[in-house]
């Protein structure tokens, strides 16, 4: 799982950008009021804190050691249930690992301290006495009986030597007390026995299930190795065919097993086949992953109004596909992200190169404002998919990640025009005849439905919103309540109430939304200035509260 970087004000944000390069999937959590450019913005520190912990998320706290240990200290738990958590200075010039030994917070605090350039205060006595902390083997192994390990490394403390059996490379460099003769082993294999006294098992990940969909898979696979000899916990990944990528059973299975499952062009009778190498498998030579396609939603442009959803999937993204000033909002980016820029009418291309990058295997995605299935990129994703007879297309794990869309958040800012019922039109007739525009208008205005209008003004057609406004005012008298809301999100926004009667073309450039009220829409001051706008939730008679 991922880092969270939890943050408390704006001098930590560099800090958190170095370490967030080394952990690209972590998010920087900032304090809302006294953090801007943070991923993601919580308003209280303990909660936010205790929520990621008890959530199994590493933790890295940019503050003091005695704030993050008195905020989790109603929460620890037993050794080796609880996730890593370190405190870093706002500055980078210490970082102190507090809880999660097991967790690997040890390796973390180096990693860290490396990238600050500075050394890191591990205080564990097995990793100082040893060099290494035997109950959390590298990438590639996993510890066999954690209770076993801890008695087998007080032991060790308490002056025992010890004998390795097995290929351990990263114990070569390690301070243990070594005698080919002692009592104590640590033995590293994939054998599936139970360990003997005095043994600590350690299991390399060497094992490679080439298998079919199916039903059941997950318990077919554990009996192939239990009747195979081989612990369940050598197991590195399933490996299918590159066809059945979209076989739900394949990836429920893997989620069952704790392994992610590669592709390949494999050709086999059997169901399922093992393979088991001499060394722990590096999965990146191992077929590759199921690509992905997330088209996503930005919101209006303030990071708060950006959901959790969105951010995880730029966190973890390969490339990034967008008109440009979109993807600039997205950012920043680490330099092992790939950016694919574009002119905003390219939108078809766009999707098919997506495509294209995630066929590959690669994790994509495509960037829109406000909310992509919203006159934005999703239907053009999906158009593009509809249209291909690329298999390779069709095997991708798309999805549709929503965002705050600009009439909503216009919406938001003056009360709740779209209290009742509405409809959202584009006036642009770049994809639509303006006759169909103008039948639009009129049937939705007659119908007296609140109106949004997207992209109602440009240099190109600077007649249609007055047009337009025409049509509606056909059906709604003068007075009729008018939300213009630009940049809303965004630095500079501004936010005007008027009415029908008052409204020209001139009052509105293509960043502007329009929120044209229905018959029963009101206005009425706010305290501290400007109006309130709403559409009540009944129509016809108020209903007896």
């Amino acid at each position: 799982m991922s880092p969270a970087i939890v943050i408390l004000g704006q001098g930590s944000l560099a800090t958190a950008r170095t370490i967030q390069q080394v952990y690209p999937g972590a998010l920087i959590h900032g304090l809302a009021g006294r953090v801007e450019g943070a991923d993601h913005a919580y308003s209280e520190f303990g909660a936010t804190l205790r929520q990621l912990y008890q959530q199994g998320t590493p933790l890295i706290a940019l503050c003091a050691a005695g704030i993050v240990i008195r905020t989790l200290a109603p929460l620890l738990l037993e050794k080796g249930e609880e996730p890593a958590v370190l405190a870093v200075a706002e500055d980078g010039s210490a970082v102190v690992p507090l809880l999660g030994g097991l967790g690997g917070v040890n390796v973390m605090a180096r990693e860290i301290a490396a990238a600050l350039g500075v050394a890191a205060a591990i205080t564990t006595s097995g990793e100082l006495r040893f060099g290494t902390c035997l109950l959390n083997p590298p990438v590639g192994y996993e510890l066999g009986d954690l209770e076993l390990g801890k008695r087998f490394v007080s032991d060790l403390l308490a002056g025992e030597s010890v004998r390795i059996e097995g290929a351990a490379p990263w114990l070569d460099q390690a301070n243990l007390p070594q005698d080919q003769h002692a009592h104590l082993a640590i033995h590293v294999g994939s054998a599936d026995r139970e360990p003997v006294a005095n043994e600590l098992l350690i299991y390399p990940k060497n094992v490679c299930v080439t298998c079919k969909p199916g039903a059941q898979l997950a318990e077919r696979v554990r009996t192939v190795l239990r009747d195979a000899g081989i612990a369940l916990q050598s197991l590195a990944c399933l490996l299918a065919s590159d066809t059945q990528m979209a076989e739900a059973s394949l990836h429920d299975a893997a989620l069952e097993l704790g392994v992610p499952v590669r592709f390949a062009k494999v050709e086999q009778d059997a169901d399922i086949v093992i393979s088991v190498a001499e060394q722990p498998l590096d999965l990146s030579q191992v077929g590759r992953p199921r690509g992905r396609l997330a088209v996503i939603g930005l919101g209006p442009g303030a990071a708060e109004l950006m959901v959790p959803a969105v951010k995880a999937e730029l966190a973890r993204c390969t490339d990034v596909l967008g008109y440009e000033t979109y993807v600039r909002m997205a950012g920043p980016f680490r330099d092992d992200q790939v950016q694919h820029c574009t002119d905003n009418r390219e939108e078809m291309q766009r999707a098919r190169h997506a495509f294209e990058l995630a066929a590959q295997g690669r994790s994509v995605v495509v960037v829109s404002s406000g909310d992509p299935g919203v006159f934005a990129m999703a239907a053009a994703v999906i158009e593009a998919l509809h249209e291909s007879s690329d298999p390779a297309w069709h095997q991708v794990d798309l999805e549709i990640l929503p965002g705050v869309s600009a009439s909503l958040a216009t919406a938001a800012q003056a009360g709740a025009p779209l209290g009742h019922d509405f409809c959202v039109m584009s006036l642009s007739d770049n994809l639509k005849p303006w006759a169909i525009i103008e039948k639009r208008l009129d049937l939705a205005s007659q119908a007296d439905l609140a109106l949004a209008f997207y992209n109602p003004i440009s240099r190109s057609r600077p007649w249609q919103l007055g047009r337009a406004l025409e049509i509606v005012a056909l059906h709604r008298t003068p007075e009729t309540p008018v939300v213009l809301g630009r940049d809303i999100g965004r630095p500079g926004q501004t936010l005007r109430i008027t009415t029908l009667g008052q409204l020209t073309p001139e009052q509105v450039d293509m960043r502007t939304m329009v929120l044209i009220g229905s018959s029963t829409t009101c206005v009425f001051p706010r305290a501290g200035g400007g109006d309130w706008v709403y559409t009540p939730r009944w129509y016809g008679e108020k209903p007896v509260c």
